[in-house]
């Protein structure tokens, strides 16, 4: 058996400055294509991080995983953090826990030097991480995946402001489903692409 499910749509991202932490929420607007049958779907994130880095969830309305405060890198870097990794010349671990699974996978991270994203100058990582899984499927919970994720991917945050500007994830998720009275190898394959739209032209006076 073969199922495919695709979303395409775009998203907004917003952030309020308090003392000691920032505030981000995300809406999503996108079509949800399930074996040709369409819908619309809204989902909303909202979290806050810390000056120390630490994120805390306020909001979690978002069921297909997609939103950009709802993954495993951080909406935006402080600027100490923006110059290590300028500097990285090795490997890194990279540990991190997956939401879509409960595990926690671990691995490497790598500076990928800078480039042009959305007409600014951003720099970028790859990561590639993996770990076993064990547990019930979020969605079917009569269900229960034994096997292995693996994750693996890149991600580009501005020069200008450290923040999280292009995400490309691979999720492939691989082993056996069961469930009272079977036992089925599955593989499900998770890709992710979340890219900051280019800013708009300057307009001219009077047009």
């Amino acid at each position: 058996m073969h199922t495919e499910i695709s979303y395409t749509g775009q998203e907004s991202l917003h952030e309020r400055h308090a003392a000691g932490s920032t505030t981000y929420r995300v809406q999503a607007r996108y079509r949800r294509v399930d074996q040709g049958a369409s819908s619309q779907v809204t989902a909303t994130f909202a979290a806050a991080i810390s000056n120390t880095g630490d994120q805390r969830d306020l909001e979690d309305s978002d069921p297909d995983y997609l939103t950009l405060l709802n993954q495993p890198f951080a909406v935006q870097l402080d600027a100490a953090t923006l110059r290590d990794l300028a500097r990285l010349h090795a490997d890194v671990p990279f540990d991190f826990p997956s939401p879509m699974t409960g595990s926690t996978l671990r691995g490497k991270l790598r500076r990928i030097g800078e480039g042009i994203v959305s007409g600014a100058r951003a720099l970028g990582v790859s990561f590639d991480a993996g770990g076993p899984m064990r547990g019930a499927l979020p969605d079917r919970r009569d269900m229960r995946l034994i096997g292995r994720i693996r994750m693996r991917g890149s991600a580009y945050y501005r020069s200008e402001d450290a923040l999280l500007i292009l995400l490309d994830a691979t999720l492939t998720i691989s082993g056996n489903l069961t469930k009272p009275g079977s036992s089925d190898p599955v593989t499900i394959v998770y890709r992710r692409t979340i890219r900051a739209n280019p800013p708009e032209p300057a307009r001219k006076r009077g047009s």
